[in-house]
């Protein structure tokens, strides 16, 4: 029987980008264009799937998720990637006027253009997670900057985007895992012939090392994570030594 699969997905601009992990490190990385390719490829080998999108979400009144507000505490400087997520309806939506129309509706607060960007994201993993429980078993949202900021055990300096937020979180996978560099480049050149940007290739790395079995344990924010309407949880998960929150 094969050893089951840790996963980390990251959508990047127009693909979802995978990295596999066994108990004992990488497996292999590959691209998809839709989570639910995703979920087809991993569905009879994925212990634990870790995807960089949100999962329960608002239906009406306060848009902020708790899990969102407790990230932004923990990030420092990097607080500003956590968006609020636009409500579960405005996620159906094609345009951003007619999104925001909708999230202003229901919650009195106007969507961000950055947050609809990814609204189209966020309707596919919904309905995957309500169609087959079976995925709503194995996949939990998680947030690569909360990963990174747990391993780490304090706020990061730069983004993701410079030189200087790459280096950084080389060092910060470098000190978890020794095989770290090799395991960032081999993803990179499996993920090479796509038009997938470097930094979603580490983010995507750094879930699937969150997903592994290892050092620490895996937490979650908040510690006890309400539901939505639908049954799924609101949870951002991390793997330390210890909760980031007391």
């Amino acid at each position: 029987m094969a050893e089951p699969l840790y996963v980390g997905v990251d959508r990047s601009d127009e693909s979802w980008v995978a990295v596999a992990f066994t108990g004992d490190g990488f497996d292999h990385a590959s691209v998809f264009d839709s989570i639910g390719e995703c979920w087809s490829a991993y569905d009879e080998r994925a212990r634990r799937i870790l995807v960089g999108v949100p999962i329960g979400l608002v239906e009406s009144g306060e848009p902020d998720r708790r899990c969102d507000e407790l990230a932004r505490s923990v990030l420092g400087a990097r607080s500003t990637t956590i968006h609020t997520p636009p409500v579960r309806e405005a996620t159906r939506k094609q345009r951003y006027s007619t999104a925001n129309r909708v999230h202003r509706r229901k919650t009195d607060h106007d969507l961000s253009e950055r947050a609809f960007a990814r609204s189209d994201s966020l309707a596919r993993v919904d309905e995957l997670l309500q169609e087959l429980p079976e995925a709503a078993a194995a996949i939990r949202e998680s947030h690569p900057e909360v990963c990174f900021r747990a391993l780490a055990g304090e706020p990061l300096s730069y983004s993701k985007r410079t030189a200087g937020g790459y280096a950084e979180r080389m060092r910060i996978l470098a000190q978890h895992d020794r095989d770290a560099a090799p395991t960032v480049q081999k993803a990179a050149e499996a993920t090479g012939g796509a038009a997938v940007a470097v930094d979603d290739v580490l983010d995507a790395v750094v879930l699937a090392y969150t997903a592994q079995p290892g050092d620490g344990e895996l937490y979650t924010l908040p510690p006890e994570p309400p539901r939505d309407a639908v049954g799924l949880p609101m949870e951002i998960v991390y793997r330390a030594a210890s909760p980031l929150l007391t």
